[in-house]
């Protein structure tokens, strides 16, 4: 599993991390995951199904061609089809995500971005304002979990526009530019709600995991 960002990306993101919780009580984290499942069991039930709906169809046309095809024959023969369907699945990389529908996708990385809150401790800083920003790339899904402080008193659309912003960046190639900017304006968003003071300790890591 290659690594989707460098050294150097770490240590640059890293830095806009600490000049972003420099300003506001609030903690950034951030996590970058190649994929959120295996999607083996969905793509497996796909592949099953349209066997199923292959076998139905040559089995019509089997009975108005008059062709006599044995029961047994005809179930080996569906058996053999599944069997191939499922090698070709373990054999090709990134099929079992394409075989996997779309809304199914988006609920295992935002169940991941869940897990990685709650593993991460985000959701243990004193005044809960914690972030999470989360990004999957193989789903090419990205979120921002907010913590009960921050929820109350920010708007979901503000956190759905940083992810739309990311969302752009990855698609250009430029992941590493798009969660900077998502670090530098959530920043400032939680900076104009809950601003640094005197007393403002570092809670959480201040660099970007990547699993």
């Amino acid at each position: 599993m290659s690594r989707s960002l460098t050294p150097h990306d770490h240590q640059t993101l890293s830095e806009r991390i600490k000049a972003a919780e420099a300003v506001t009580r609030g903690e950034i984290y951030c996590v970058v995951a190649r994929s959120s499942d295996g999607y083996v069991f969905p793509a497996a039930f796909m592949l099953a199904v349209g066997v199923m709906l292959a076998s139905v169809a040559v089995a019509v046309w089997l009975d108005r061609s008059w062709f006599a095809v044995s029961h047994l024959a005809f179930a080996l023969c569906e058996a053999a089809a599944l069997l191939a369907a499922l090698l070709v699945l373990r054999l090709v990389p990134g099929l079992a995500i394409r075989l996997t529908p779309r809304g199914l996708r988006y609920r295992r990385a935002h169940d991941n971005a869940m897990r990685q809150f709650l593993a991460h401790n985000v959701h243990l800083t004193e005044k809960r304002t914690g972030i999470l920003i989360f990004v999957s790339l193989a789903e090419r899904y990205a979120t921002v979990v907010a913590d009960a402080g921050i929820s109350d008193k920010v708007d979901q659309s503000e956190w759905d526009a940083i992810v739309g912003r990311i969302v752009a960046a990855a698609k250009a190639g430029r992941l590493t530019e798009g969660l900077a900017d998502a670090i530098d304006r959530s920043g400032l968003l939680l900076a104009r709600h809950f601003p640094g003071g005197v007393s403002n300790p570092n809670e959480l890591d201040d660099h970007v995991v990547e699993i």
